[in-house]
């Protein structure tokens, strides 16, 4: 029997039961009397066997998987998102079917999903195409977009409260008197990242000061680090707003072992994540926190929940704070 997983087939010859009867067992809810149910556990403990979950849930149209598709799965705030939302999923009983995004088109990702029926889509990060949410309604594809918030309302969502977020960090600054700010993002130009840039120079405008919006950098690190050598030399920016911890702590890094800066004394930085690089003693960075078991509990809620097909989009909005420690 080597060379090939164990079948209900291989169970059924050895119990003297039929495949049905197999199938019953390992079915939560399934009649089978139990001297049938007593055999078929004693041979598939003897040959080694183990449920096809997969075509259990193809035979049941149910399926247990769960794809999670995202980009950038090594930054830290999306790390801990996946981590944190792999450990839900296994407690529901259900399965991670996990793409990178960046090993491929977000098309042809999303076609494959597909086929393989999962119970939900959830998508981190990057921005499916419109046909592709269109093919996935026809369907009755569950879809949970994180943070994208621009795909008309079809979609379930779960949102930072971005604009929330924007407005507290360029509060604060005012509050501590600085005087002329700058708002610092990458190029990835997200929803996420315009929102929060967005609010900031609204709320700092508003009072009557100048602000300067950062656009560039590959990487969100290195965004801070670029933003740091371009604006801070010149003198005058005395409070700068990341829009993730870690263009911040980029920013940060610069300003104190490249420029020679003193933060705060010489300029405030304030991030937007509240990552667990952001409490490290060496950092200290005061930030806007997005509690990630926030995220958690809104797609379990959204999965507890199954959504007729002509029933309104679910969009729940993650609550923020700010984190204050001693950059700013």
């Amino acid at each position: 029997m080597t060379g090939r997983f164990v079948t209900s087939a291989d169970v059924a010859r050895l119990a003297g039961v039929s495949r049905s009867a197999v199938s019953r067992t390992f079915t939560p809810g399934g009649s089978v009397s139990e001297a049938v149910r007593e055999k078929v556990q004693a041979a598939a403990r003897e040959l080694g066997y183990r449920v096809n979950r997969l075509a259990q849930g193809l035979h049941t149209a149910q399926s247990n998987l769960i794809a999670i598709l995202g980009a950038n799965l090594s930054e830290p705030f999306i790390a801990a998102q996946l981590d944190a939302l792999s450990a839900m999923l296994i407690r529901r009983g259900l399965h991670t079917l996990l793409l990178n995004a960046e090993a491929g088109d977000m098309t042809t990702l999303m076609s494959l999903v597909l086929e393989y029926r999962v119970r939900a889509i959830i998508v981190l990060s990057g921005a499916p195409p419109a046909d592709i949410i269109a093919e996935c309604l026809r369907n009755n594809q569950r879809m949970i977009l994180i943070n994208r918030g621009d795909c008309g309302g079809s979609v379930d969502t779960v949102e930072t409260d971005d604009v929330l977020g924007g407005t507290l960090a360029a509060e604060h600054l005012l509050g501590i008197g600085r005087r002329k700010m700058g708002v610092v993002r990458s190029r990835a130009n997200t929803p996420s990242q315009r929102r929060r840039a967005g609010a900031f120079l609204d709320r700092v405008k508003k009072a009557g000061l100048p602000a300067f919006e950062w656009v560039d950098g590959d990487d969100n690190y290195g965004a801070g680090c670029a933003a740091a050598r371009a604006l801070l030399p010149q003198g005058g920016i005395d409070g700068v707003f990341c829009v993730t911890d870690r263009a911040a702590l980029g920013c940060l890094n610069t300003a104190r072992f490249e420029l020679g800066l003193s933060v705060p004394r010489d300029v405030a930085i304030i991030g937007f994540d509240n990552i667990a690089e952001a409490a490290w003693a060496s950092h200290g960075l005061t930030t806007i926190s997005q509690p990630v078991s926030a995220f958690v509990d809104a797609i379990g809620d959204i999965l507890d929940n199954p959504r007729p097909g002509d029933a309104p989009a679910v969009r729940s909005l993650v609550p923020v704070e700010i984190v204050r420690r001693m950059t700013a």
